[in-house]
């Protein structure tokens, strides 16, 4: 069975000319109301954001050290070498001997950021001699926090072989300061 209603224009009209009750004011909208701008009062914090606080990074709070690593120009660290370093090396494989005129002697490659919690951060590299003599190459590798430098490391590696692919680790700065990034490049191949 189906019940059909139908209203006629004169009712709908009538219907729309009734006073609606307000609903009572938001406390967003008390809080607008009272200050001329729009505010917000978080109910769980209690604190109030505005247009000028949110989204811009500055909050009353002093900033945790987590917020640090998002925001590199609060993180005071110049860039400080940390001497030569002296890794020990892992061969991993062989690599075709293909140094020439247009295959560099060795290249460095896989780079891996990782941090040691409470010790130091950390890259782990992939080197390959493409030539078939030995080399005792020097890695230069300089890490940073949103481009700002935080610190240089320089590792000079025991001498790799020709044809080999050899995998070892530079360790930077404490993991205390904040590191995106880790730019490597191999400075010398005595």
């Amino acid at each position: 069975m189906t019940v059909r209603v139908r209203f006629s224009l004169p009712l709908i009209a009538c219907l729309s000319a009734l006073p609606v009750a307000a609903a009572a004011p938001t406390l967003a909208q008390t809080l607008t109301q009272a200050s001329g701008q729009t505010e917000f009062r978080d109910p769980t914090t209690g604190k109030i954001w505005t247009p000028d606080n949110v989204g811009t990074g500055r909050s009353t709070e002093p900033p945790t050290a987590a917020d640090r690593a998002f925001d590199p120009r609060s993180q005071a660290s110049t860039t400080r070498d940390v001497g030569v370093q002296a890794p020990s090396i892992r061969i991993l494989g062989s690599v075709p001997i293909t140094a020439g005129p247009t295959v560099p002697v060795a290249t460095i490659d896989e780079a891996a950021l990782t941090v040691i919690p409470a010790q130091r951060w950390q890259v782990t590299l992939r080197l390959d001699n493409n030539s078939a003599g030995t080399i005792n190459p020097v890695v230069e590798c300089r890490f940073t926090n949103g481009g700002s430098p935080v610190e240089d490391a320089r590792a000079s590696l025991p001498p790799v072989a020709g044809g080999q692919r050899v995998g070892f680790v530079v360790y930077g700065p404490p993991s205390t300061l904040f590191v995106d990034r880790a730019d490597c490049r191999l400075a010398s191949l005595s």
